[in-house]
């Protein structure tokens, strides 16, 4: 045999050389298996933006966990208060007694004082002293005037050919001296340990408060104020009537009010 015709000798490849099989007539077309990978071929990486994405992810889904357990930690330890609400339950009104009244009211005070009230308590068979105590801040209004429904007859005397009128009335008298609660508080109330605590405490307070400014309206000259300004009134009431010359008396006060 020639050199000619001498067989060629294929040079091997690098690899295997896949053949596709031709497809037969009517049937599928066969495919390479590429689950595994083929020999002499470069093995897949792994992709690093896919895990950076995922880490990512994980951080913020992480961080919004320890913000939402911050949160209900910082609520438990600092809880707000309850809310109150005041439900004013409707009662049957109960008129017990009605008293006609006719007061000329002249004068007004307004007071404000410390009320310092301690109770003093001894404990264990006297053995221990212990106090409760509060310290109130009163404010309260003193009015005062003449009471006309204790006047009498003969108090008031018309002389028309003098022109003249002579009206006696009865001393001005404290008609009331009540707190005002909008400007009453309780500034302190201390107790003791060993004390117990006294429910009626403030209500003795609160009772000493009215009596002390009923008694400082008194010092500071309400009944004189009174008694000038029921005479203006009563004067400047009497002379719009008709009369040139009007002379007001004062009754002294009895001790019992019904005379």
């Amino acid at each position: 045999m020639s050199d000619d015709e001498k067989p060629t000798e294929e040079t091997p490849e690098a690899g295997p050389r896949m053949s596709a099989a031709p497809a037969l007539e009517g049937g599928p077309v066969p495919t390479a298996d590429l689950g595994e990978p083929t020999e002499g071929a470069e093995p897949r990486k792994p992709d690093p933006s896919g895990l950076g994405c995922f880490m990512v992810m994980g951080g913020i889904v992480f961080g919004a966990m320890l913000g939402v357990l911050g949160g209900w930690l910082a609520c438990g330890a600092e809880e707000p208060p309850p809310e109150s609400v005041d439900v004013l339950r409707d009662s049957p009104d109960v008129v017990v007694a009605i008293q006609d009244l006719a007061r000329l009211e002249t004068t007004s005070y307004h007071v404000e004082r410390v009320i310092d009230l301690v109770a003093r308590q001894r404990q264990l068979f006297g053995l221990v002293e212990a106090e409760d105590a509060i310290l109130l801040v009163a404010a309260g209004d003193v009015v005062a005037g003449v009471d006309l429904t204790r006047m009498r007859d003969g108090d008031v005397v018309i002389e028309p050919e003098a022109n003249r009128a002579t009206i006696t009335l009865p001393e001005p008298e404290i008609f009331s001296a009540r707190l005002d609660n909008e400007r009453t508080y309780v500034h302190t109330r201390d107790t003791d340990l060993t004390a117990s605590r006294d429910p009626h405490l403030e209500t003795r307070a609160r009772r000493e408060a009215e009596r002390t400014l009923r008694e400082a309206a008194i010092e500071a000259g309400i009944m004189e104020r009174a008694r000038d300004n029921a005479e203006t009134a009563i004067g400047t009431l009497v002379r719009s009537l008709g009369y040139d010359e009007v002379t007001i008396h004062f009754r002294e006060a009895s001790a019992n009010p019904e005379q």
